[in-house]
């Protein structure tokens, strides 16, 4: 027999207490899994109708969202694990700009650029990195052409920081880790200046499952950026799947006051209280 699916749209009709918010949320937690698309929407099974059904009628009573889904994966797990999927959007460079040096937090030995930072691109490089990065808006049946254009630019000039970045986010975003690992590395060796390579490497390690590798990551990315909310959000996460809650708080608390109505707002505000 066929094993019956339901779209959010269905299943929301059902549930008019919640929302598409709602469901990602139980997405990201891992408490429902859809079963993929089903017409121009995400489709779950039987099994995910009965959590998003425990959670609607819980939602009638005086408890919070956030309040119901701990207490879910509480039930699931014997105690409160933090089992939090990142699904980390990569981040990208549209500017050829000049970026300041950076001292790595990591232990390693300091890296440095040359005088004014990494060596000017050629104008055709610069040309084909601008109309790369221009029309590379993530889709993924784009990714292919995308990771082409990027390609051709660092044809002219493999040395270009930026186009090896975005070139590893395409790489990234098919799941192909290794290949996105070098990529961000060769670009921090070049230039460190570049948060955007640091925060994405720390993604690429946290999903491979080196999280102490992560925390570096993420730090560096910080050193070089202190206000990039994505960096101190993924970063408490790693800390707490990592046993860290005290030293995750700081970075709970960073996120809050960067992105005060971010999409993560309250789950900050849960774990930092």
């Amino acid at each position: 027999m066929t094993e019956q699916h339901f779209t959010s749209r269905e299943i929301l009709a059902r549930h008019p207490g919640l929302t598409d918010d709602h469901l990602r949320y139980l997405r990201k937690w891992g408490l429902i899994q859809p079963a993929g698309r089903k017409g121009h929407g995400t489709a779950y099974t039987f099994a995910d109708l009965g959590i998003i059904r425990q959670v609607s009628a819980a939602l009638t009573g005086e408890r919070s969202f956030h309040a119901i889904v701990r207490a879910l994966l509480a039930e699931r797990h014997g105690q409160l694990a933090l089992d939090f999927q990142v699904e980390a959007t990569p981040a990208k460079v549209i500017r050829l700009t000049p970026r300041p040096s950076a001292t790595a937090h990591s232990g390693q030995a300091a890296q440095t650029q040359p005088a004014g930072g990494p060596p000017r691109p050629s104008s055709e490089a610069e040309r084909l990195f601008l109309a790369a990065s221009a029309d590379d808006t993530g889709d993924p049946e784009a990714l292919t052409a995308t990771a082409a254009r990027y390609r051709h630019a660092l044809a002219v000039d493999g040395d270009l920081v930026p186009a090896l970045i975005n070139l590893g986010n395409t790489y990234y975003s098919r799941g192909h880790m290794p290949e996105a690992q070098a990529l961000y590395e060769r670009a921090i060796n070049l230039a460190p200046g570049y948060y955007e390579a640091h925060f994405n490497l720390g993604n690429v390690l946290h999903d491979t499952g080196r999280l102490d590798s992560a925390v570096l990551s993420y730090r560096d990315a910080l050193a070089v950026n202190p206000g990039c909310a994505e960096a101190h959000f993924y970063l408490a996460v790693t800390l707490e799947k990592m046993g860290k809650s005290s030293d995750a708080r700081l970075h709970w608390r960073a996120y809050q006051e960067l992105e005060p109505a971010g999409e993560w707002a309250d789950l900050a505000k849960e774990f930092s209280d």
